[in-house]
């Protein structure tokens, strides 16, 4: 009777560790991303912070563990059983949902998804109780599910998104009107008002938001609660002071201060509340599993018969469990590449200057940017010339000159955008807990950065639609994470229902899928490293344009002969599914070009002075590959549409030319591959000579269709899709060749 519930209770401690690595990964953004983005501390430095904030954190967390025994679900109606299909099924979900968005780069609410699983997985298992109950009827749900407090996270999540937001804007705004970019010039009383303010905001956050509902807090109670404006006041009063003396007598710089307590309060409150979507669910098992475990030693309890009602009392948690839990949020905050790759994406998004977008534009964002320059447009019709001027003057960024080689090191935001996120994330968090609103640091510390962006003029004309665009897909990709969870939860806990056979298969699934996502997400590190990106350390030279030209050339050279042969193979056997996935990869070769080319203006200015000629000859290599490779695109596109209609095949003399066509070319573009990835640039002569063969033969075979038109052709569609290939071929070669030409010339002109 014991032995599958201690197999599950196994099973949920595994998924707690892999949730609390998945889990850390994600929310690893909330509280690093405005240190990193600023460099106003060193990355070591400011990962020891944030270490010793969430082992703080989640050692003064057990107040925390209620939500996953009551929060949702009234225990009362459910036995143990039920409770136990339950947290199998909300810990199986979470891991997956979350390692999607991880691998995906995209910051998600980890409190969202544990509310929602835990409440799709109860809607379930509750709707079969009543089922198979014909006392009750539908409108019984209500007695099982705690709906008001789903409700009140709901509207806090909307409420939290446009708040922050807002709030985050309107105080970065006159922030910057007050501090300017030259913020290092202000006068001492300045940073004297803006320490105290900020540091007072952030202990009061760590008292009411990383103290409250712990046992540390018991102690403290009738000393904080009841005084709440004395005690602002006299920490304004006194950081105030200490402000002061840190900037005039030490000479430091209050605002690396205030970055540094903020990362440790947002670590530390992160750690003592977000805790709880990673084990709250494993613990309150175990808490299920000994209570039934009791009742079953006494009096041979049945665990479909045990009502869980004692989940509803208040039960500390172990501290070693919590140590435990601490010592592997802080690993995983250390060796996570996920977690960079997640916190690239919120200081992508928040950064002041241009670079790589990772987000496409689309309609909305379009609208939302229009809408935007249009009440641009009219408020500085209201507000006076000399009001604007001003107001501008403050905005006005400082030219810093910088080496070519050095603009690497340039922070993506300010040290005073830096310390208005932390400060404005600990305010609203910590107004919210005093007032009892539930919400969500991820969403309030994304949308407060976002929010600090936009006021500060970081979302220009060149970068404002692909912001917008991100930060709505972000906001999407957050409700969409509730509405999965709820119906994946559900899923699950239904099918665990049916069968406990269900368990073993859902583990090893996911099993699978993390590791197939692990294998997916290292290769494309990998992939991405390989790319020579544009926020280089090195000065560009002419040797230097030469190794990166000949690198892409022999890249898609190699590319296109492999896609060209996938494409002709394809075709002869009528493989759609075949022909699908090389068009998926022509796309993805077009896209890299794309990319190329988006990034020329930003190659030029890393060129060095002598080397400044070398820019027409690599936008032209840029130019004849895009030609190469639409080329490809087009005869993959006509072949995968040609054989998606249902035409007829091509016949066997056309199949025959071509394969023939094909072995030339692939010849060609393998020599090129080879002499472009070995320098030997001497044997370009021999290629040019081979191409010459091969046009002749193209045109032979053009020849020969006008030829079967003739006499016994008698489908246009075969004839329709053979002339494109061929004369899509013609155009591959001769781009490919005047590529070859150009860079014969350039390479002799250089040596």
């Amino acid at each position: 009777m014991e032995d599958p519930y201690i197999l599950m209770l196994i099973a949920l401690a595994v998924l707690a560790i892999v949730d609390l690595v998945v889990g850390v990964s994600n929310d690893a953004v909330n509280f690093l991303n405005s240190a990193i983005g600023s460099k106003a501390i060193s990355v070591r430095n400011i990962m020891i912070i944030a270490s010793v904030g969430v082992f703080f954190g989640a050692v003064s967390s057990s107040g925390m563990m209620e939500v996953a025994r009551k929060g949702i679900f009234n225990p009362s109606m459910f036995v143990f059983q039920d409770v136990m299909y339950i947290f199998m099924a909300v810990m199986i979900t979470d891991i997956l949902l979350l390692d999607v968005f991880n691998s995906l780069g995209m910051p998600t609410s980890t409190t969202v998804s544990i509310v929602f699983e835990l409440l799709g997985s109860a809607v379930v298992i509750a709707l079969i109780k009543i089922t198979q109950n014909d006392a009750q009827s539908l409108s019984a749900i209500w007695e099982y599910i705690n709906y008001s407090t789903a409700s009140n996270i709901i509207l806090g999540i909307l409420l939290s998104v446009v708040v922050a937001f807002t709030v985050g804007a309107i105080v970065q705004y006159f922030s910057r009107v007050i501090y300017s970019f030259n913020f290092e010039s202000r006068p001492a009383y300045i940073n004297s008002l803006f320490g105290g303010f900020a540091i007072t905001a952030i202990t009061y956050f760590i008292i009411i938001k990383g103290l409250k509902g712990t046992q540390f807090y018991g102690s403290l109670k009738g000393y904080l609660e009841g005084n709440t404006l004395e005690i602002i006041g006299a920490s304004f009063i006194i950081w105030s002071i200490l402000s002061h003396l840190i900037t005039k007598v030490f000479k430091l710089n209050i605002l690396v201060l205030i970055i540094g307590i903020g990362t440790f309060s947002l670590a530390m409150a992160f750690a003592g509340n977000d805790l709880v979507n990673f084990i709250g669910v494993p613990i309150a098992a175990l808490n299920s599993y000994e209570a039934w475990s009791e009742a079953f030693s006494i009096a041979g309890t049945s665990p479909d018969t045990f009502s869980m009602g004692s989940l509803a009392k208040k039960v500390p948690s172990n501290i070693w469990l919590l140590l435990l839990a601490g010592a592997i949020m802080v690993i995983t905050l250390w060796t996570s590449s996920k977690a960079q790759n997640v916190i690239k994406t919120g200081i992508d998004l928040s950064r002041q200057g241009e670079g790589h977008e990772k987000f496409q534009p689309n309609n909305l964002s379009r609208v939302v940017v229009r809408f935007a320059m249009f009440l641009n447009t009219g408020i500085n019709y209201v507000i006076p010339n000399k009001t604007q001027n001003f107001i501008n003057e403050k905005f006005e960024k400082p030219v810093v000159r910088l080496p070519k080689d050095k603009t690497f090191e340039m922070p993506a935001f300010d040290l005073v955008r830096a310390s208005v996120n932390l400060i404005m994330a600990s305010v609203l968090i910590s107004i919210a807990t005093s007032m009892k609103l539930p919400l969500s640091t991820t969403y309030v510390t994304f949308m407060v950065a976002m929010g600090t962006s936009l006021a500060d003029r970081a979302w220009g004309r060149e970068s404002a639609v692909y912001r917008v665009a991100g930060v709505l897909n972000v906001i999407g990709g957050w409700f969409l994470t509730a509405i999965i969870a709820f119906i994946a939860a559900g899923i699950v806990a239904y099918l665990i229902n049916l069968s406990i056979a269900f368990i073993p298969i859902l583990l090893l699934l996911v099993a699978f899928l993390i590791t197939r996502n692990s294998i997916a997400h290292r290769k494309k590190t990998k992939e991405i490293k390989r790319k020579t990106h544009i926020e280089r350390s090195e000065l560009i030279t002419i040797n230097g344009v030469i190794e990166e030209s000949s690198d892409h050339i022999s890249g898609v050279a190699s590319r296109i002969s492999k896609l060209y042969t996938n494409v002709v193979n394809d075709l002869a056997n009528h493989d759609l599914n075949k022909l699908r996935k090389t068009d998926k990869h022509v796309e993805k070769l077009n896209n890299e070009i794309d990319e190329l080319k988006d990034n020329v203006f930003y190659f030029i200015k890393s060129l060095d002075e002598t080397s400044v000629q070398a820019s027409r000859f690599y936008i032209m290599v840029l130019g004849y590959l895009q030609d190469s490779a639409q080329s490809i695109s087009y005869i993959s596109r006509a072949s995968f549409k040609h054989v998606n209609n249902n035409h007829k095949n091509l016949k066997k003399g056309q199949l025959k030319d071509l394969k023939a066509i094909n072995n030339e070319l692939s010849q060609i573009l393998d020599n090129v591959s080879d002499v472009f990835k070995s320098r030997g640039f001497e044997d370009l002569n021999s290629i040019l000579i081979e191409k010459r063969v091969l046009l002749e033969n193209v045109s032979k075979s053009v020849e020969k269709q006008v030829a079967r038109i003739r006499t016994d052709e008698t489908s246009p569609k075969n004839s329709t899709l053979y002339f494109s290939i061929l004369l899509e071929t013609k155009d591959l070669m001769k781009a490919l060749m005047n590529l070859l030409e150009t860079y014969q010339e350039f390479y002799l002109t250089t040596k």
